[in-house]
């Protein structure tokens, strides 16, 4: 049996496709969600989180910059 995930596919796709439509370079965007995933990666290894497995550090990383891109007041300054 397997176990159902928090978040919808479609909706990553969605997000993905809002990111690189506000980017300006597709390749930087893609280096940018890569380097935040690995850095989640390794925080998710110093603490023993017990999140959605299905939830990997990319898909976490979309889903932040995404929230970043269309909530500015999120990131604080």
């Amino acid at each position: 049996m397997y176990k159902r995930s928090s978040f919808n596919s479609e909706e990553i796709v969605q997000r993905s496709e809002q990111l690189m439509t506000a980017a300006s370079n597709r390749y930087r965007i893609t280096v940018q969600v890569a380097k935040r995933a690995k850095r989640r990666r390794s925080e998710d290894k110093n603490q023993d989180t017990l999140e959605d497995p299905l939830m990997t550090p990319p898909i976490r990383a979309i889903i932040e910059m995404s929230d970043e891109l269309t909530q500015p007041e999120i990131i604080g300054e």
